[in-house]
Order: C-alpha cells, then structure tokens, then sequence
C-alpha cells in the first residue's frame, strides 16, 4: 500500500465525504444496468449524511477511513454483536461495509482496511467477522476467497421489498 495512505478511526467531520464516496462506490457495484427508484431510494437513505453521523455516534460500529491528502479514497465499517443465522460465533462481528473508490482498487487499499476492521473487532473481543457480499459481486467474493473468508451459504438482501440473493461469508479471528 502506498505510503501517503492513511488509515484512522472516521470522525464526525468525515461524515460528508463518506456519504458520497459510499454512494459512489454502491452506485458503481450495483446499479450496473441503470438507477431505477429502488436503488435510489436505497442509496438516498442509507447512505445519507445523517445516516453516517447516526452510525458514527453508536457504540459498537466502528468504521475506519482510508485518506490521502485529505481526500478519503475508502472505508470499512464494523458492528459488534451482530448475529447471522448461518454463523456460529460467541461474540460475532459484521463486516456492514469495505467501499474503495474504483481508481483506487488493486492497490492493497481494501486489504488494509479489511485487517484494520478484522484487528479493531478483535480488540473488542470478536472471535468471528462475517459478511454478506451480493452474489453477483465475483471480485468481492474473490478478494475475500482470498483473505481466508469461508462461504457458509445464501441469504437475502431486501430493498424496497425485492431480495436479492447475497452469501454468507465468515473468518475466525
């Protein structure tokens, strides 16, 4: 990873940027074949600059920037505590979020990111980190194959009332 990189804890002041960067980065993944109302009602709501100062503010999330130069090219976001049926975990944690900006992929950003979640869960006393990346996302799924994270079957993903299929991945930490 490139050195001018930083990885810090976000603040309330990153708020705006990850806002957009996350709808950039959902945007970019999901709506491959156009923005149709559900994928923008999905991305005005969650990824809305309150809803980020929202989750900045909760105990047991825990989201890390990746910046240079002030400018935030990624972010992962963690939740302590979340159980998922196909996890067996005493104290289980989500990977909820690991968006990198397209220009900045392949750089070793997202694995920094994802040791530096996988590192500040265990510092809070999580045995597993699971995740549950869309089915269609073959490069997630791939990077995590990659990272020792096992594929522990499907769920679904609901927005706007429409499931799509995602798996379940976990690592042991």
């Amino acid at each position: 990873m490139n050195t001018s990189i930083q990885i810090r804890p976000a603040t309330h002041d990153d708020a705006l940027c990850l806002s957009v960067l996350a709808m950039q980065v959902f945007l970019d993944t999901y709506a491959t074949t156009g923005i149709r109302p559900a994928i923008a009602k999905e991305v005005l709501h969650a990824f809305s600059v309150s809803a980020f100062t929202d989750l900045l503010t909760r105990d047991g999330r825990f989201i890390h920037v990746a910046e240079r130069e002030g400018n935030l090219l990624g972010f992962s976001q963690i939740t302590l505590g979340t159980r998922q049926e196909l996890i067996t975990a005493t104290h289980p944690a989500e990977l909820d979020r690991l968006y990198v900006q397209e220009p900045f992929t392949r750089m070793g950003l997202g694995s920094e990111l994802l040791r530096t979640a996988e590192a500040t869960a265990v510092q809070h006393g999580a045995d597993v980190m699971w995740l549950t990346p869309w089915v269609h996302n073959t490069r997630a799924l791939q990077f995590y194959a990659r990272l020792g994270y096992a594929d522990m079957g499907n769920t679904s993903f609901f927005m706007e009332g429409e499931a799509h299929e995602n798996r379940v991945l976990c690592k042991r930490l």
